[in-house]
């Protein structure tokens, strides 16, 4: 008897100490609102880019577009080209396509999380005529590039900068994957599916637009690595994943990250708290998506002692109290920070931290501001913690 209570006693050490219980302790809490929304969005019908135009547009009814976000009308010419006001969004310009794609996302992973969570085929079914209408009906389908996003009026039809309205597509790509892997979407409206994604995939790895993203130097750079991982597993490109898990290791944390964990580059920046919190989210999520039993990015380390971990540290103080930020305050939404991190909920499963996840389950799940939502593209951590659906 004793040899079993023993032997029970280290079986629930290991279940506290092994990343289980904090899971559990995740997924039990968002069930129940999770699973609310989902009711709702049973109801919505797709909403894909052939839904609005914008005359301003130099492409087709297929192709996405968006404005660059702080470029306005120059007082002195009117007519002429735009001028920039950093960190200043003009709510005139056209993003009718950005928020079709993030309600995309936020519709599908929410979807495929009841599905996960309840095993009910409704909502797989529904997920599934949503990326049908996105990535399959030639109708509503959006062609797989982003030519012209992040227009300029006046000065560019399209810039490389624009692919950053493509990170919502992550969980879209990872919700996709998992009903793909189950069977929960026909066999046919599968492959096009990966073609959609592999098509994508090409085209930033090979236009000058997706080229200049990638060799970004900022939280551009690195959300161009989080979104092409995502897609090279979809698309089953392992050339492209090994790259983006040589590009972490060997370009984006020793450029980006200051051996204190900080980020330099974003806190120049007029919102250096938002930055510093959407890069380091950034690099969790790549993380995430890339990490395997075998090559671990939440334990990697450079030469100089760059880290995720370390980043983690860095950061975690200011999310837990934002009061000891010792920079300038975000001259936009400085109060809506932080919200539920992503990097908390992933750096506190791979490093067994409770405070992470404690602090992750007490922020806001459901940001209403339309610039914290389309600052956190991965929120639904359902899709990243389960597989396969629940035996109802």
């Amino acid at each position: 008897m004793k040899k079993l209570r023993i032997f029970g006693s280290i079986l629930f050490v290991f279940y506290m100490t092994s990343g289980i219980y904090a899971q559990k302790q995740v997924l039990e809490n968002i069930r129940k609102e999770t699973i609310n929304r989902a009711n709702q969005m049973v109801k919505e019908k797709p909403v894909t880019v052939t839904a609005t135009s914008c005359k301003r547009s130099a492409g087709g009814l297929n192709d996405f577009y968006s404005e660059g976000d702080y470029w306005w009308p120059d007082p002195a010419k009117p007519d002429g080209p735009y001028i920039q006001k950093d960190g200043q969004t003009n709510p005139e310009n056209f993003s009718d396509h950005r928020y079709a794609m993030i309600r995309f996302s936020d519709i599908t992973a929410t979807l495929t999380s009841a599905w996960l969570l309840t095993g009910n085929l409704k909502y797989a079914e529904k997920a599934s005529s949503h990326l049908n209408s996105w990535f399959v009906d030639p109708l509503t389908r959006m062609n797989p590039n982003m030519l012209y996003a992040q227009a300029i009026w006046g000065r560019f039809t399209g810039r490389g900068i624009g692919l950053i309205d493509a990170y919502h597509l992550v969980e879209v790509a990872r919700s996709a994957k998992i009903l793909i892997d189950n069977k929960a979407i026909p066999a046919d409206q599968a492959i096009k599916i990966k073609e959609w994604f592999g098509d994508f995939l090409i085209w930033m790895t090979t236009h000058s637009y997706g080229v200049d993203e990638m060799n970004a130097k900022n939280n551009h750079g690195t959300c161009w690595v989080v979104t092409a991982s995502s897609m090279a597993l979809i698309a089953e490109n392992e050339e492209v994943r090994k790259m983006c898990v040589n590009r972490f290791k060997t370009v984006l944390l020793p450029s980006q990250m200051a051996e204190d964990g900080s980020f330099p580059l974003e806190l120049k920046r007029t919102k250096p708290f938002g930055y510093s919190l959407f890069n380091i989210d950034a690099m969790c999520n790549l993380a995430q998506i890339l990490s395997t039993p075998q090559d671990n990015l939440f334990e990697f380390k450079t030469e100089k002692g760059q880290s995720l971990k370390k980043g983690m540290e860095y950061i975690f103080p200011f999310i837990a109290d934002k009061s000891k930020w010792p920079f300038a305050k975000d001259i936009y939404i400085w109060e809506e920070w932080p919200a539920r991190q992503s990097c908390l909920l992933f750096a506190g499963l791979a490093y067994k931290n409770d405070q992470y996840i404690s602090n992750f389950l007490n922020l806001p799940a459901n940001p209403e501001h339309p610039e914290v939502i389309r600052n956190l593209p991965v929120r639904h951590p359902v899709i990243w913690l389960k597989n396969a659906p629940s035996k109802n």
